[in-house]
């Protein structure tokens, strides 16, 4: 098993992400994918965040969309989950990818509203009080 790789955001901060094949082997092209492609929620999440990523292949012939990524993000408090299926791996990492940094960008705009809502009526609370 090949050591985790580490994503450095502009900001300085370190995420960590795991790699894991079943029944498909990562080569270094889909690391450099994964590592590109996550880069983006790396910089949006805290240097706490851990993310694992799994790729796997369905042995099933029937199956027309045999490449599947799965992608679960830590977070404090708050677990995201995507998973996304393709012909292609690289298209699969594409989607899934894509589908996190939608739930990260959703979480934190409900992580900014609950603490706007909150000053505003903590704010209220000290002019009746």
């Amino acid at each position: 098993m090949n050591p985790p790789l580490r994503i450095t955001p502009a900001r300085g901060e370190i995420v960590q992400i795991e790699i894991v094949g079943r029944d498909y082997e990562v080569d270094q092209e889909i690391r450099e994918q994964v590592d590109k492609r996550f880069d983006r929620v790396a910089a949006q999440v805290s240097e706490f965040a851990r993310l694992e990523v799994t790729l796997r292949e369905e042995t099933n012939p029937s199956i027309r969309e045999k490449c599947v990524a799965d992608a679960t993000l830590r977070l404090k408090g708050i677990t995201l989950h995507a998973e996304e299926r393709s012909e292609q791996m690289r298209t699969a990492v594409k989607a899934v990818s894509l589908d996190i940094r939608r739930q990260v960008k959703r979480h934190r705009e409900l992580r900014r509203k609950r603490s706007t809502t909150r000053r505003l009526v903590g704010r209220m609370r000290g002019r009746e009080a």
